[in-house]
């Protein structure tokens, strides 16, 4: 992530209050050098982990915990691919669920509607929780409303080809305030006539 996007991303989590009373739980998937969770960690986040399945994006995200004196407690690292971490966290030795999950993949080698799928379905969110997805602009503007509810969104900012989407997990009372159906308009994503459709038709309707 580009580093205007992510000071950018990381004023507009502050604003939602994440990094408050309670050190956050934040996990970066195609975590890549690890900078989200670093910067989530230099912020006050009381523990990262760091998804990736290149070997070298690992090592290089265990040299730079080590630059910033960030210690395994704070900075775990996990060397798998990011679906098989959301379908079965436990399994790969990630416990609990987490604050913020961000997914910066690389554009041309996912499925954007099988990761959300994933992402909705996984043990490792909660109510409430955040999810920062990355997407390139030409597969326009992710739905406002994905699952029926279950992630509705808070902000969807463009920056350049880059567009960042933050959904809210099931949002409760806290969380309403921040919804902005209008940013998720600006233009038809290719992902509503078929793949995410499945996401939200469980009755043959959709939300959005």
């Amino acid at each position: 992530m580009m580093s205007k996007v992510r000071e950018a991303l990381f004023s507009t989590l502050s604003s939602f209050d994440l990094f408050g009373s309670r050190p956050p739980r934040v996990m970066d998937l195609f975590c890549g050098a690890g900078s989200v969770g670093l910067e989530a960690l230099s912020r006050g986040a009381g523990e990262a982990v760091f998804v990736d399945m290149a070997s070298e994006c690992c090592e290089c995200v265990e040299r730079n915990l080590k630059l910033c004196n960030f210690d395994a407690v704070k900075g775990k690292i996990v060397r798998a691919r990011a679906e098989e971490v959301l379908r079965q966290p436990k399994r790969l030795g990630v416990i609990g669920t987490f604050d913020l999950i961000s997914i910066t993949p690389p554009y041309e080698e996912v499925v954007y509607a099988d990761l959300i799928r994933d992402v909705m379905e996984s043990p490792a969110v909660a109510e409430d929780s955040l999810i920062v997805i990355e997407y390139p602009v030409e597969l326009g503007s992710l739905p406002f409303n994905i699952g029926k509810g279950r992630l509705l969104g808070l902000r969807n900012r463009r920056y350049g080809r880059t567009v960042l989407a933050i959904y809210a997990v099931r949002p409760t009372g806290r969380r309403s305030g921040d919804l902005r159906p209008e940013e998720f308009d600006f233009a038809p994503s290719p992902l509503n006539d078929e793949g995410l459709r499945k996401c939200n038709s469980s009755d043959g309707e959709n939300d959005y």
